[in-house]
């Protein structure tokens, strides 16, 4: 049997040293890719949702009713007409909390109870043009909210808008 000649063993090739073009590379695109999963980490875990645009809409509705209760201490030929917008703009932040919890999926055993009414207003008595201009105020931006809205939340801001413009139109003189 022929023997064949052994193989030579293999040469061990010096390695190039690494240079600082080539080091400068591999950090550059070391530190983009740790900078850019950082970001987008960041950005996934961003979880704080946005707070309810019914809230505004709510929060002005309870001091519209605050300002027509005052008003209408104060005022006593109007003092049924106030007594009636007071009573309707309460309605309104009532119905616009409920809306709020049920988008939120809160339930009424777990809901707190909803803040009806906001605090008297301090300061000089409120005058009738300026329960007009909250009121011209709240029905404009309850038709501008409800046209970023859908369905009930539309239609809801929508009878608000249309209430306060009644508000202003038929029950202040």
């Amino acid at each position: 049997m022929p023997t064949s000649p052994p193989h030579p063993a293999p040469s061990r090739r010096a390695r190039p040293a690494l240079s600082r073009r080539a080091l400068f590379r591999w950090s550059t695109i070391t530190v983009t890719g740790a900078v850019t999963v950082g970001l987008t980490a960041c950005a996934a875990t961003d979880d704080e949702p946005e707070p309810d645009p019914l809230l505004s809409a709510a929060a002005r509705a309870r001091t519209d009713a605050a300002t027509a209760t005052a008003l209408a201490a104060t005022t006593p030929d109007l003092a049924d007409a106030l007594t009636a917008i007071a009573d309707e703009r309460a309605a309104h932040a009532e119905a616009l909390d409920t809306e709020i919890s049920r988008a939120a999926g809160v339930t009424d055993s777990t809901a707190p109870p909803p803040t009806t009414t906001a605090p008297a207003p301090t300061g000089p008595a409120p005058s009738v043009e300026e329960l007009r201009a909250r009121l011209t105020d709240s029905q404009r931006g309850a038709a501008d909210l409800a046209r970023t809205q859908r369905g009930f939340r539309a239609g809801l801001l929508g009878s608000i808008s249309a209430a306060c413009a009644a508000h202003t139109e038929v029950l202040l003189p």
